[in-house]
Parts: C-alpha cells; sequence; structure tokens
C-alpha cells in the first residue's frame, strides 16, 4: 500500500477503531487505573501509568479492529452497526487484519517495558481481546469472556507494580471488573437484541430473557460489595466509600432507564457506566491523597 492510499485510509481507520468513540476505552481504563492505585497504595510509578493508559487505548483499538473483521458479514444487517467501514465495504478484511495486527505489536512493545511477569501475562491478554468477539457464534455468555479481557489489566497492574504475583485483593478487584462489565455489556446486548435473535448470535440479554432486569441488579449489586471487601482489606477510608455510594446512584439511575427495555434508553444506561468508573475513582485517588 503506497502512501497515498494509507493516507486516503486513515479516516476509515480511525473510524474501525472508534476513535470518535472513546467510551470502550473509557470502560477499559477506570478499572486499570483502580488496580494500578490498590497496587502502588496510592499514586504509581509515573512510567508504569503512562504505559498502562496508553496500552488501554491501543488494546481497545485493537478489540474493535478484530471484533469488526469478526462480524464483517453480519454488521451490514443491524442498523447499530451498518455504517462501520468493513459492513460498508471502505476498508478489506485484509485491512483490518492488518490494522489488529500493527496495534497488537504497538501493545507488545509497551509491555516490554515492564518486567517479565508482566509481559507473561499480557499474552493472556492478547488472546482474551482476539478470541472474544468470535465467542457470540459459540456460547451465549460472550459478555462474561468481555469483562475477563477487560479484567486482565487488573492482575498486570499488581505484577508491575509490585513485581509479585497478585494478592487476594488483585483477583478481588478482577472479580469486581468481570462482574460490572457484564452488567454493563448485558444492557448493551439489549439494545441489539432482536437483530442479534434474527441472525443467530448468541449474548447474555438473550439468554436472560425476561430476567435480564433482574440480573443485571444482581450483578450490579455484587460488584458494589466487592468494592466494599476490596476497600475495607486495603484499609481505605470514608472517602473512598463516598466514591462507592455514588456508584450506587449510578446503577440505580441505570436500573431506571432500563425500565422499559427500550433500546435507546439501554443505551444510555451502557454509556453511563464511564461516569461510574470515574466516580470509584475519584473517590480511590482523593482518598489515598488523604489518608495515604
Amino acid at each position: 500500500m503506497s502512501f497515498a492510499d494509507l493516507k486516503q485510509q486513515f479516516p476509515y481507520y480511525l473510524a474501525l477503531i472508534r476513535f470518535n468513540r472513546p467510551i470502550g476505552t473509557y470502560l477499559l481504563l477506570w478499572p486499570t487505573l483502580w488496580a494500578l492505585w490498590f497496587a502502588a497504595e496510592g499514586m504509581p510509578d509515573l512510567n508504569i501509568l503512562l504505559i498502562f493508559v496508553l496500552g488501554v487505548f491501543v488494546m481497545r483499538s485493537a478489540g474493535c479492529a478484530i471484533n469488526d473483521f469478526a462480524d464483517r458479514k453480519i454488521d451490514g444487517k443491524v442498523k447499530r452497526t451498518k455504517d462501520r467501514p468493513l459492513a460498508t465495504g471502505k476498508i478489506t478484511p485484509k485491512e483490518a487484519l492488518m490494522v489488529f495486527a500493527v496495534l497488537a505489536l504497538a501493545a507488545f512493545i509497551l509491555v516490554l517495558q515492564l518486567n517479565l511477569a508482566t509481559i507473561l501475562l499480557s499474552t493472556v491478554a492478547l488472546l482474551l481481546a482476539a478470541s472474544y468477539p468470535f465467542m457470540k457464534r459459540y456460547h451465549s455468555l460472550p459478555q462474561v469472556h468481555l469483562g475477563a479481557a477487560f479484567a486482565w489489566a487488573v492482575p498486570m497492574a499488581f505484577t508491575a507494580v509490585t513485581g509479585e504475583t497478585p494478592p487476594l485483593i488483585a483477583w478481588l478487584i478482577y472479580l469486581a471488573t468481570m462482574l460490572w462489565t457484564t452488567a454493563y455489556d448485558t444492557m448493551y446486548g439489549m439494545v441489539d437484541r432482536d437483530d442479534d435473535i434474527k441472525l443467530g448470535m448468541k449474548s447474555s440479554a438473550i439468554l436472560f430473557a425476561d430476567n435480564d432486569k433482574l440480573i443485571v441488579g444482581i450483578l450490579q449489586a455484587l460488584t458494589l460489595i466487592l468494592l466494599i471487601l476490596i476497600g475495607y482489606l486495603a484499609a481505605r477510608g470514608w472517602i473512598y466509600y463516598l466514591g462507592i455510594a455514588s456508584a450506587t446512584g449510578f446503577f440505580i439511575y441505570q436500573q431506571q432507564l432500563i425500565q422499559d427495555r427500550e433500546p435507546h434508553a439501554c443505551f444510555k444506561a451502557f454509556l453511563n457506566n464511564h461516569w461510574l468508573g470515574m466516580v470509584v475513582f475519584i473517590g480511590l485517588v482523593t482518598d489515598y491523597y488523604f489518608n495515604p
């Protein structure tokens, strides 16, 4: 591909990685930052922080590229995704794989700046990110698979900061992130449920059926319980719990939004999780600042 061709295709590559829709980056970023602050018991090393922030952006972008490659034959049949560049033929499947490979290489270069244990853990992150988009063809809980992928940054963060095997608290944050991701991605799945059924795809939104709102509520409640337990084990103060209280308010608001299962409202509930992750992080950072 010539430079002129690359320049012409570049806007479509940006669309492929959802550059103008950073919600996925935010949702991956917040639990990564939670883990870094808990692992460092406050502000982490700036180099490690920068590597993880850049890594979040790169891996989320790579995930979008491989996701659209996996869905290239069905996105055009779904109203929400019919204008994606692969679905419209603006880029080819080969180009999408090229973008994924370049981004995966960039992520590997970033992680090479960390210790060996973290580098080894990163291979699991790549396998989870690359396999997730194909899972809705094989089992009914691809949202759990996404949760495992998004949460894998947590043990990586602890290993990068401490140089040791992730402790119990790291796996509790991992579990909380998995549950939270499954909850909000189920709400996301509720947006496309009718299209997914027609296309023979699988999702937790389809599996849960009329119990979707109840199960999402249970997952949200379990997430809050784990975050409270994590705060207790880390000897956090009242400011941290104020952040958890704020998160509870966001969960209640999301439940109100999905009451009628209206697609636009369900998507709004999904997007609202960005603010939830942010308030937990603000509470955590502020608490460590005043109660080191």
